[in-house]
Order: C-alpha cells, then sequence, then structure tokens
C-alpha cells in the first residue's frame, strides 16, 4: 500500500526549508528519508513521533500526514 506524503512534504519545507535540513535534524540521510517518503521504505514508529514532535503535528492530526492512501487516477476513454 503506498501513501501519500504529499502534506508532510509541505510541513518539512515549511518548517526546516529543505529535506536535507529536516533529515539532519531527524538524524537519518537524506538518500533514507527521500525513499520513505517515495514509499520505497516504511516509516518505523519511532520515527513518525520523532517526525510529528520536530514537525509540531499534533497526535490528533498524525493520520493526515502519515496515513493518506494514495489514490491512483485512471482515465477513461469513452
Amino acid at each position: 500500500m503506498a501513501f501519500n506524503y504529499n502534506k508532510l512534504r509541505g510541513r518539512i519545507i515549511e518548517k526546516f526549508g529543505t529535506q536535507g535540513c529536516f533529515s539532519r535534524n531527524l538524524g537519518v540521510s537524506e538518500r533514507t528519508l527521500s525513499l520513505k517518503l517515495n514509499n520505497k521504505i516504511f516509516f518505523s514508529q519511532d520515527e513518525i513521533s520523532k517526525m510529528s514532535e520536530l514537525l509540531d503535528i499534533p497526535s490528533d492530526e498524525i493520520q493526515f500526514y502519515f496515513f493518506e492512501k494514495k489514490v491512483q487516477y485512471i482515465e477513461q476513454n469513452n
């Protein structure tokens, strides 16, 4: 299952300016963060918790940042 991290990406830029700056604060490489944001590897519960703290995401909003399912739009030909 793939997740849509657009809202999370926006929050990262809003709070840290770049994904690179955020990844250093998180303690992971920029490549690792990129792989996670591109659904190649999953975020651990500890990472979600730490990211939420760094990004000031309230606990009742975590699902909107980390668990929005990615929707595939299929164009239909009539």
